[in-house]
């Protein structure tokens, strides 16, 4: 079917009731962007420089900081630059592009952590065969199923919301495009695509927090038998990132698709939150309470000091 949009660009209005305060938000966003690649940037360069580090977990966690290097990288450079005066307009494709790729990356990062919490529950609940079942093949495979499954996701949901003619209105009442805002904008029936787009982001979340929560049910179970309480500690502390990534993540998820209506004001500084802020917080999530990861990264800085001390001179 041949779209017949007219609409060659849509206005992104931003956030709502945020006039005057361009040039506060510019500097907040902006601080909170470059702390979030900076962050994950030094957990990338930590875990790979640490041969101690070469495990599945820490295999993971690389990949879920790539994501949060790359998520908020589909909205907040165009953000930024309308807030630093530049147009609000953003063309048909470019729209197009920001719903393919938050969608995406959303979908493989909903994926990757139900796959960190299966690898938490093989090494809490599995001890002795944890290197057995989650060999280096293995971790690959499930790798690359959260990028397939993302993709997949993201590709149906783009497809029946752009498969739709758009001939106006353009305005987009939202800082970035994404599908509750931009569908009802097309100038057809939407109730299909509304249907599936529903039930394929309320539906594929779900069914990934139920294995997370069956996984975490059988991982507090083995914890409990656990005699030492040191070792129960031990074993909670493993999980304690990972649980702490896991409310920040589903949280905007659920007020945003499967809660109930809220204003345009609400539900964009839920999505300032989800972009912009969980990002910039994972990397502090995962260092602050692991003794590898902090003193891989203070082997990192010492060496880029080095580095730069070496240039002076």
């Amino acid at each position: 079917m041949k779209n017949q949009s007219v609409v060659a660009e849509f206005i992104l209005l931003g956030i709502p009731h945020t006039e005057g305060l361009e040039t506060e938000l510019f500097i907040l966003f902006l601080t909170f962007y470059l702390f979030t690649l900076l962050g994950n940037l030094l957990i990338l360069m930590a875990i790979i420089s640490s041969s101690q580090l070469h495990t599945p977990m820490y295999f993971f966690l690389v990949n879920l900081s790539v994501f949060d290097i790359f998520f908020p990288s589909v909205s907040s450079p165009k953000m930024l630059l309308y807030l630093n005066g530049n147009s609000h307009a953003i063309s048909f494709q470019g729209c197009e592009s920001q719903i393919f790729f938050y969608h995406c990356l959303g979908g493989t990062e909903c994926f990757l952590y139900t796959v960190m919490a299966y690898d938490r529950f093989v090494a809490i609940c599995h001890p002795l065969r944890y290197k057995v079942i989650m060999n280096h093949k293995v971790c690959v495979v499930l790798t690359i199923g959260t990028w397939l499954g993302g993709c997949l996701h993201s590709t149906i949901l783009t497809f029946l919301t752009f498969r739709l003619p758009y001939c106006g209105p353009n305005e987009v009442n939202y800082f970035f495009c994404d599908i509750p805002i931009v569908l009802p904008l097309a100038c057809a029936d939407i109730s299909l695509a509304q249907m599936v787009s529903f039930t394929n982001v309320g539906l594929m979340p779900l069914i990934c927090f139920l294995f997370i929560f069956i996984s975490y049910i059988r991982i507090v179970v083995s914890i409990l038998k656990i005699r030492s309480a040191q070792g129960r500690r031990r074993a909670f502390s493993t999980c304690s990132a990972h649980l702490t990534s896991i409310l920040l993540f589903y949280g905007p998820v659920i007020l945003i698709y499967l809660g109930p209506a809220s204003t345009p004001w609400l539900g964009s500084v839920i999505q300032v939150l989800n972009n912009i802020v969980t990002p910039s917080l994972n990397p502090l999530i995962y260092s602050l309470r692991n003794k590898d990861v902090k003193s891989a990264l203070r082997k990192v800085l010492h060496q880029v000091q080095m580095a730069e001390s070496r240039k002076r001179s």
